[in-house]
């Protein structure tokens, strides 16, 4: 854990908790939120034939990709939420940036 406290640039376990807390929440919460922004756009599984392999993968690949940035914008929300504002949005231009969205944070 000394290791991953540094590289994070975190000073106390309590932080570290606190950190891993919002990671879980963020997931969850991402996953659980995605199917019912699917069914608002009437994508839902249902639309998508069961007999038909390329449906159901259809689907799933619209579910994930609509997880992706929902997970970006709750990580943030939900690190504020907890006091950690800073090092989730290091975290998140960080990750931005290595999937080449740089370009979103050249004006900082």
């Amino acid at each position: 854990m000394r290791k991953l406290k540094e590289h994070w640039g975190i000073t106390s376990n309590f932080q570290l908790v606190i950190i891993f807390i919002v990671f879980g929440l963020t997931g969850s919460t991402a996953v659980y939120v995605a199917k019912p922004i699917l069914d608002f756009l009437n994508l839902s599984r249902e639309n998508f034939p069961d007999n038909f392999i390329w449906g159901g993968l259809l689907y799933y690949t619209l579910r994930i990709l609509l997880i992706f940035p929902v997970y970006q914008v709750l990580l943030v929300v939900l690190g504020s939420l907890f006091g950690q504002f800073k090092f989730f949005w290091a975290f998140e231009k960080k990750m931005l940036k290595r999937l080449g969205l740089g370009f979103l944070f050249e004006k900082e």
